[in-house]
This record gives C-alpha cells, structure tokens and sequence, in this order.
C-alpha cells in the first residue's frame, strides 16, 4: 500500500481500525506515509527530521504482539513536535545551539505514546524553543501554510498542523504556553486540544511546578484528536501534576453531550479581533442553537491577562534559557532573548502580582462555568498572515507593544487553566481557514470534545482539504 493517497486522507480512527483488524498494518501505514512526505513536504517543510528505520524497527516488535492487544494506535504513526525527546532522534527544539543534539532517553509523553502502540516516525518543526506564533527558525527554515504558502502556518505547533493538514500525518503530537496547539489549527484547518495541567504526563523539566505549558493532541477531527488524546494520557511518578486516566476521551466526544447553556464573546473583552474573524466565529457559535444550546454573549473578567502572561512568562523562559542566554546569546533569536531578559529584571513584587491576579481569574472562569457550559470565541484573533512577519504587530488599528501581545485571546486561557480547542469553523473571504475556540471548565476535556463534535457536524466542514502544496498558490 505505499503511496497509497487514500489511506493517508483517511481518519486516524478508521486506519486504526484496519490496523486492529489486521487489514493493514503499522508497516503499511509507514509505507503510505514515506511516499506522501517525499512528494508533499518539499513544498511545505512540516517535517525536517524522518526517523522511518527507526520507526519500521519499532513496528515489527509491535506486529509481534496480538492484534487487538497493540495498544490504542495499534501502531499508527505519530510525529512529534521538536521540542520533545525522542530517543535516539535528532531533537533541536528549533535551535542551532541542539542543532545536531541526539537525546539518550525519550520524554515521558513518547514513551506513553509508544507503550500505546504509537510509532514515531518524524520529528516536526517549530520556533526556536517554541517562542512566537510562526513557525520558522535557523536550523530548518520557516514551515509554510498549505492553504497559501506565501502564509504562515502560525506556532509553535506549525509542523505539527501542516503534516496533518496535507496528509503526512494522522494525529500530530504539540505543546501550548501561549496557543501554540490552538493558533496552528485555527491557521491551517485542522483541530487542537490543549488540555488541562497534568492530563498529559511529560518531563516536568526547569520548572517542577509548571501550569502555562502544556503537550496535547491535534487531528484532522474532533474524533482523531480524542483518539490521540487517550493514548497520551495517565499517571507518571515522573511528573509530580500528572493525572490518573479516568475516562475515553474517544467515548466522550462519541457520547453526543450537548451543552445547554454557552456564552460567546469576540475578544474576551481584551484585545482587537479582525472584524471578519468575528464574524465568522460569531456566526458558528450561532449555530449551537440547531442543536437546542442557548448561546448569549458574556465572557469573564480577564483583564489583567497581559500583564500576568508576560511576568509568567518571563520567568519560565528565564528559568529554562538563561543558562543558554549566557554562553550563546549570539545564536538566539532576538525575541527569546528579549523573554529571557523580561524574566530576569521582574521583581519579587511582579511575581507576587501576577500570581495573585492568576488565581484571581481562575476563580472567575470557574464560577462563570456556573452559569454556562462553554466559552466560545475566536482562537486566533486574525486568519494567516504573510509568511515572512515575524508576527501580527497590528490589528484593526491597534499596534501590538511586543511579539506575543497578539496572542492574548489563547493566553488569557492558558492562565485559567481551562482545556480549550480550536475547531474549524470556517473561511475568509480569501480562503484562509479560522477557528473556532471551545473553552471548558477545567478537566472538562470530555465536554470540550463532545460539543466541538456536535458543532463539527453542524458545520460539516469536511471534506475541505488545502491546495496542493506542490502547485504553485
């Protein structure tokens, strides 16, 4: 079956269950998936490090194993984002300081994945150290959208949604601080799941106590992307937020819960939206109400979200990068030095603040779930922009005062704590995709998947795919 176009377009949960079945197998599917990345990723660059012997290696021990006793995936592959360790695969969080680093031990998170029966095969593309919502850095070069590939793909899960959404990939592995799970798919029409602290056990690194950041699943479905989601999670001793697994995500998106009550706002009452994008959400959050939802705009208050991001912030890169900001500032981009340095110039006062104002929001989102089931809004505040911005410095009329201010409708999230997914929702006028927001009660990932699925359908958006990436945009 290698090249087989109609076997990489399908969902991840129907080749799963070929492979369940016996009527493919995880060689197949590697096959399938070579021939596709030869020929597509030349155009979009999602996938700069292939690990297929590897990933044929790990295979044939899987295929010893009884069907149906092959984990989750039953050996679907996986890629990984280029932020995470892959044993024995080179992995250079987007920096040519890594740029030829080949970790010994895998990350948490692979190792979950692969014991699901999840096969890595290729390691996809970020920023450098996954900072700024474009995906482009020194080592391999920017990844383009394949909607338009004079666009961006956004970040820092860009490699990530593009192999999904060109048929390199079934599911994708990414990771969220700031949106880089949400900002991608609502870029490239794909789905991403950012889920609550600890759903997904990883290597806790330079802060043990982490909350912003976060690994989570993205898919070409809501369905692929609940698939994924159950293969990542469970308890580690590793990770002192992990969560135990307490239920399918899978099921719960297929159980066909319907909210009763969810709230929409265009801007979450913090930041300038292109008036098209809302519009656009506006009009699919609308159509809960075919459904029977009661949709009413409302949001909470979260007006000290810039502020709190950039201390957080601040200190998580200054706790990760400042030993590197020593000895290799040359070889950095200008904006992680400039997060860098923020982080190390705040004060005791700032981060007392700004924890403070963090708990005092969390507490308002977890009361104003209350009252309603969801939040919805825009992911992204514009659709793709040229792919040569560093990032949006401007929008209707407002100009941005730094690099990640553009960003506040995913961060404002992200301190929260909420689970939060982007959905496909629609198109500009243009054809770029946009996406729509879907924000939970925290560790309500099974009520966040199961209403994207039911507006999913509603929109039935599908089978909408990209412009090849090899024809000229």
């Amino acid at each position: 079956m290698a090249g087989d176009v109609g076997l990489t377009g399908m969902p991840a949960c129907d080749v799963v269950d070929l492979l369940n079945r016996g009527e493919v197998t995880p060689l197949d599917c590697l096959d399938a998936l070579e021939a596709r990345t030869a020929i597509v990723d030349v155009a979009v660059n999602a996938l700069p490090i292939l690990c297929f012997d590897r990933a044929r290696e790990q295979a044939r021990l899987l295929m010893q194993r009884p069907l149906g006793s092959r984990g989750r995936l039953a050996g679907l592959p996986v890629p990984i984002k280029d932020l995470t360790d892959v044993a024995g695969v080179r992995t250079t969080y987007g920096s040519t300081i890594f740029a030829d680093h080949v970790p010994e031990k895998s990350d948490i998170l692979v190792e979950t994945i692969e014991a699901e029966g999840g096969v890595i095969y290729a390691k996809s593309n970020t920023p450098e150290f996954g900072a700024g919502a474009n995906t482009f850095n020194d080592v391999f070069g920017a990844t383009l959208n394949p909607w338009n590939t004079k666009l961006s793909a956004a970040g820092s899960s860009g490699g990530a949604a593009v192999a999904l959404a060109t048929g390199m990939a079934w599911v994708a592995q990414g990771s969220d601080l700031g949106g880089s799970l949400r900002n991608p798919a609502s870029f490239c029409g794909v789905v991403g799941l950012r889920p609550s602290p600890g759903r997904v056990a990883s290597n806790p690194g330079a802060k043990i106590d982490r909350l912003l950041g976060v690994k989570g699943p993205m898919g070409r479905t809501v369905e692929d992307t609940a698939l994924l989601l159950d293969a990542m999670t469970g308890e580690s001793p590793a990770d002192p937020l992990s969560l135990p697994r307490t239920e399918s995500f899978l099921a719960a998106a297929r159980s066909g819960w319907r909210p009763a009550r969810v709230a929409f706002s265009a801007d979450l009452g913090i930041t300038p939206v292109d008036p098209e994008v809302a519009s656009i959400c506006r009009a699919a959050a609308a159509r809960f109400g075919e459904i029977g939802t009661l949709v009413e705009e409302a949001h909470p208050d979260l007006s000290e979200a810039h502020d709190t991001f950039q201390v957080m912030r601040g200190l998580a890169f200054a706790a990760s990068y400042a030993g590197l900001l020593e000895s290799h500032a040359d070889k950095m981009k200008p904006e992680v030095v400039w997060n860098i340095e923020k982080g190390l110039g705040y004060s005791m006062a700032d981060l007392v603040r700004a924890e403070n104002n963090r708990a005092a929001m969390f507490r308002r989102m977890n009361a104003f779930f209350d009252t309603y089931d969801l939040l919805l809004c825009p992911a992204t505040i514009v659709a793709a922009y040229p792919v040569g911005e560093r990032y949006v410095k401007e929008c209707d009329g407002y100009t941005f005062s730094n690099y990640v201010e553009w960003l506040a409708i995913a961060y404002a999230i992200t301190l929260t704590t909420s689970p939060a997914l982007s959905l496909p929702c629609g198109f500009t006028a243009d054809g770029r995709p946009v996406g729509l927001q879907i924000v939970g009660r925290g560790r309500a990932e099974g009520r966040v998947l199961a209403a994207a699925r039911a507006l999913e359908l509603v929109l039935d958006l599908r089978p909408i795919t990209p412009i090849d990436p090899r024809s000229p945009g």
